[in-house]
């Protein structure tokens, strides 16, 4: 199917990949299941603030994991904001997402101080990557060097965008808030509501990075991967390839679309696996992520990313 075409299919294919993940999943696809866990697997946790350590098991996706997080404290889901493994610190290359390693220990960041800050936009890029926690909260994972929010030094790396000119964007995904974002009014003032993680007594510096989160996963010889249907899986550590890969997929999410998504570029690097060309490429990012829209330049320089990951020209 030629990549212009693919607009018109958007609905057709939301509905055709539901359909099409129900039946794999009961039939178990072409291609062998992933390794099921084979024992009880335990993880444990502290808030990233101080707190006493918890015990962590029996979960299978960002929501139950939040929940669980929030029993072993006694705090509500809502009030965590997100995790980051192996480091208390606002660390961006460390945020959990869809893959924990079985030897990895979980930090959860939850609400502090809550802060307006108004900002007059007097260039059109913010300068703002943004991603979210999977659990309805988007927030920055990165102000870029010199950019209009760089100078705004009240604006942080890992603080929760809840509202946006007053319009509570709480259930958003990172790519509508970027998206919102970009087509404020140049010349214009506009106000974020933001509320930045709970900090222990140390002042943590103000990060700027953005960079690849594909540093993550922990050093364990497996993965727990983590998933919104179905239980959760133990697979094996990504290749050099599909490491090399994924991280520039996520180099190319940021510079089309404003947002960094490990998770996100995993997924349409397993979505090229068997494809011979950019066409049935396309076809099945639009299956299993139509809500996307990606531009066609996207598609064809993901494929090329793809392509050269696996030439080891990257």
């Amino acid at each position: 199917m030629p990549l212009g075409l693919l607009g018109k299919k958007k609905a057709k294919a939301k509905e055709a990949a539901r359909l099409v993940g129900s039946q794999q999943l009961e039939a178990g696809g072409d291609s062998p299941p992933a390794q099921a866990p084979r024992r009880k697997l335990v993880f444990h946790t502290q808030l990233a603030h101080g707190s006493p350590t918890g015990r962590l098991e029996d979960f299978s996706s960002i929501q139950e994991l939040y929940a669980k997080i929030a029993g072993a404290f006694e705090i509500s889901p809502s009030e965590i904001l997100y995790c980051t493994l192996n480091t208390p610190k606002v660390d961006m290359e460390k945020l959990l997402g869809v893959q924990i390693g079985l030897d990895d220990f979980i930090f959860a960041h939850v609400k502090g101080i809550e802060k307006e800050v108004s900002v007059y936009k007097s260039e059109d890029s913010l300068g703002l990557i943004i991603t979210d926690n999977g659990n309805g909260y988007a927030f920055i994972k990165g102000i870029k060097d010199g950019s209009l929010i760089d100078s705004v030094k009240t604006i942080c790396v890992g603080d929760h965008i809840e509202s946006i000119n007053g319009e509570n964007i709480t259930g958003w995904r990172h790519y509508d808030v970027a998206k919102k974002l970009k087509d404020l009014k140049k010349e214009e003032v506009f106000t974020l509501k933001l509320i930045e993680p709970k900090k222990a007594f140390e002042v943590q510096p103000r990060t700027k990075a953005g960079k690849s989160s594909a540093g993550q996963i922990g050093a364990g010889r497996g993965t727990l991967r983590l998933r919104s249907k179905g239980p959760a899986t133990v697979e094996e550590m990504p290749s050099e390839t599909e490491t090399k890969a994924v991280q520039k997929i996520d180099d190319l999410l940021e510079l089309y679309m404003g947002i960094r998504d490990f998770d996100l570029a995993t997924t349409m690097f397993e979505a090229a696996k068997d494809k011979v060309n950019p066409d049935e490429f396309a076809v099945a990012l639009d299956e299993v992520l139509g809500d996307f829209a990606f531009p066609d330049e996207f598609v064809f320089d993901v494929w090329g990313a793809i392509g050269d990951a696996k030439q080891g020209r990257l």
